[in-house]
């Protein structure tokens, strides 16, 4: 079997932060800028608590059967629910969106790639 790779988003909002933990975030925000953002194994958080209290997690992932992904995204939720948790911050609207690469398009280089390859 040939394994996959999976793109797993679980987005929320945070909720009821006191003035403490926005200071904390603000402080931190450099490294979780959207433009740093990337799919990790350990997951990648990004937010701009500034403009609004929204936030991405964004976690890299693997299985060896397309049925793997809803296990993947189980595991993204509760690591995210647990960065949140271990650090007091409140949150809701917590929702997740996978991506099994194998079923991806390809993109138009990457075709042509192939194309070249096979020829």
């Amino acid at each position: 079997m040939t394994t996959r790779t999976f793109r797993i988003t679980v987005r929320g909002v945070f909720d009821g932060l006191d003035d403490g933990q926005r200071t904390e975030l603000l402080a931190h925000a450099a490294e979780h800028d959207m433009l740093h953002a990337a799919f990790t194994p350990e997951g990648h958080l990004s937010y701009d608590v500034a403009a609004r209290p929204a936030f991405t997690f964004r976690f890299l992932d693997s299985g060896e059967a397309e049925e793997d992904i809803l296990e993947a995204t189980e595991r993204a939720e509760t690591a995210a629910r647990a960065w949140l948790t271990e650090r007091g911050y409140g949150y809701k609207n917590l929702r997740s969106s996978a991506e099994d690469l194998s079923q991806a398009p390809l993109g138009k280089r990457r075709r042509q790639a192939l194309n070249r390859s096979s020829s």
